[in-house]
């Protein structure tokens, strides 16, 4: 199960990083002056980047519940496919939404089951964050 967890999480940085790059080529692609297709490029998935930094990363910098993880999650990875699919390649956008919401559930699902494991004092919760230790020792009543 393990390696199934460590294949999906892969497939998981792979597609994100994909996300960011159709984000890239529809900015990119986008009509007007070379500046403004520069800054569409670089201001569109930099947007994207920052909310999943924010809000979706395993080292998130604001803890939200799961449903807010998700939901940042397929606001990114629905842009990507619409972006994609503006671009002209509709098939292609529907097979990565597609491979995105069936990753994102299979990794969602695996992590809660089985998380890769913490450290001393630490509790792995929800998006395999990792949840500061209460006093004592034991799990933090936020994980």
């Amino acid at each position: 199960m393990r390696a199934a967890r460590v294949l999906n999480d892969l497939l998981a940085f792979v597609w994100e990083l994909l996300a960011l790059g159709l984000l890239t080529w529809w900015g990119w692609s986008a009509g007007g002056a070379v500046w403004l297709r520069l800054a569409a490029a670089v201001a569109v998935p930099g947007a994207a980047a920052a909310l999943w930094g924010l809000f979706a990363a395993p080292k998130a910098r604001f803890r939200v519940p799961l449903a807010g993880v998700l939901a940042v999650k397929a606001l990114v990875f629905g842009a990507a496919s619409l972006a994609l699919a503006d671009l002209g390649h509709g098939t292609a956008a529907v097979v990565f939404g597609a491979v995105a919401a069936v990753n994102t559930a299979l990794v969602t699902a695996q992590r809660r089951a089985f998380p890769l494991g913490g450290t001393a004092g630490h509790a792995v919760g929800e998006g395999g964050r990792r949840a500061p230790a209460a006093p004592g020792g034991g799990p933090s009543p936020l994980a």
